[in-house]
């Protein structure tokens, strides 16, 4: 389940009417770090004049709070407060921070779990990130653990312990091995990790500010869960609980408010092939500033007799640009680029070749690669009668276009 709204909107729902409470495993979240910054992606579009390429960045998310740590601290306990009710009694919490406000959480999370239910501090170290001249190089996250009770699940991993000057001990009964480094022996593993971070060049980047590495989470429910166990981020970002569980044989649940974020989700996670409900509660307001324009083209197969339907997209338009996420230098920089070639606002787009009229469930999904996008899909079939287009664009903005078939025509 990928869902756009606010978080309490979500837990609220599932505690009260999908009757959740006790029936989440393990709750994975890597909210705002209270770091007094707002987080952005940066876009690359051509503009009408010489085909110039100019770099739009818009806003993804606010991490200010206007009346400072108390807003802060109030708004994460609260939705602590539900974690607890919808996490099993063998579940687990997951709380990703930084330097900003662990010690302040930590004290929180002590109150409403318990301090016997703290597990482990647990130190994600990585190299990248800025130095300075005045502090030690802040390179490392905290993620505190917490327990539901004393039931929870816990499967130790194991890593390589590297001996001294990675050399053989030879003691009695100790199973020693070698690589291109030296000996070592395996050891349950410790709680400060090295994780690369998400490289620029990396297959899973998705351009979503504070992105964190599959191989993190992956391990956080190899750890905590067994397949086929449900797990949860309620600030999920970009999805990378959602594409960890998912790769992991995991129920998923995965929520963000922003739209730049689930959009992002859903394309990581079409593109994977994961089949799942996207619910948007606000999708209505978007589709009310963009429209689509759609090309259906049909002809019946001589032999079989069935339908080939190509469906062709024609044009994108933004009807207010004053409401794009971003200042409003860039927007008129987007204005001009979209008279110019407004489907390359376009992120992905997806098709229901036979559409209910209730529930959207895409056969095509199209999604923009290394800046190319395909704007025509078609297939065959009998007997279509309904078809539904659906378009993200590169801010998170949607458009919903249905095509019916009447007589000869699709209108």
């Amino acid at each position: 389940m990928l869902v756009n709204c606010d978080n309490m909107v979500l837990m609220r729902n599932l505690l009260s009417h999908k009757d959740m409470a006790g029936g989440i495993d393990l709750i994975y979240i890597d909210p705002p770090f209270f770091s007094g910054s707002d987080y952005g992606s940066g876009i690359r579009l051509n503009s009408g004049k010489g085909r110039m390429s100019h770099a739009v960045r818009q806003t993804v998310y606010h991490d200010t709070w206007e009346n400072g740590m108390e807003e802060y601290l109030a708004m994460l306990t609260v939705r602590f407060l539900m974690m607890k009710e919808l996490l099993s009694e063998r579940g687990s919490l997951f709380v990703h921070l930084d330097w900003h406000v662990m010690h302040y959480v930590k004290i929180i999370l002590d109150e409403i779990f318990g301090e016997k239910n703290f597990i482990n501090e647990i130190i994600w170290h990585y190299k990248s990130g800025g130095v300075s001249k005045r502090y030690y190089s802040r390179k490392h996250d905290t993620l505190l653990f917490y327990a539901k009770s004393a039931k929870y699940q816990f499967h130790p991993q194991t890593e390589k312990s590297y001996n001294r000057g990675f050399k053989p001990y030879r003691f009695k009964g100790v199973k020693e091995y070698r690589d291109e480094l030296g000996w070592y022996t395996m050891v349950n593993m410790k709680d400060v990790w090295t994780i690369d971070m998400v490289g620029r060049t990396s297959a899973e980047r998705t351009g979503y500010a504070t992105q964190k590495p599959e191989a993190l989470v992956s391990r956080i429910i190899a750890g905590c869960t067994n397949e086929g166990d449900l797990v949860a981020d309620f600030f999920g970002g970009s999805g990378t609980l959602a594409a960890a569980a998912e790769r992991m044989g995991r129920n998923w649940i995965s929520c963000d408010k922003g739209r730049s974020a689930s959009g992002k989700a859903a394309k990581r996670l079409a593109g994977m092939g994961a089949s799942y409900c996207f619910y948007e509660p606000e999708v209505a307001s978007t589709e009310e500033n963009v429209e689509i324009d759609v090309g259906v083209a049909s002809t019946e197969h001589e032999i079989t007799g069935g339908m080939n339907v190509k469906i062709m997209i024609k044009d994108y338009v933004y009807k207010n640009y004053n409401d794009l996420p971003m200042d409003d230098k860039y927007k008129e920089m987007i204005k001009e680029a979209s008279k110019h070639e407004p489907l390359q606002l376009l992120d992905y787009w997806s098709v229901d070749f036979d559409y209910d009229g209730l529930v959207f469930r895409p056969d095509e999904f199209l999604c923009r690669e290394s800046g190319k996008l395909a704007m025509e899909t078609s297939k065959e079939g009998f007997d279509y009668k309904c078809i539904a287009v659906r378009a993200v664009d590169l801010f998170g903005s949607s458009s919903f276009k249905v095509i019916r078939r009447t007589g000869e025509e699709w209108k």
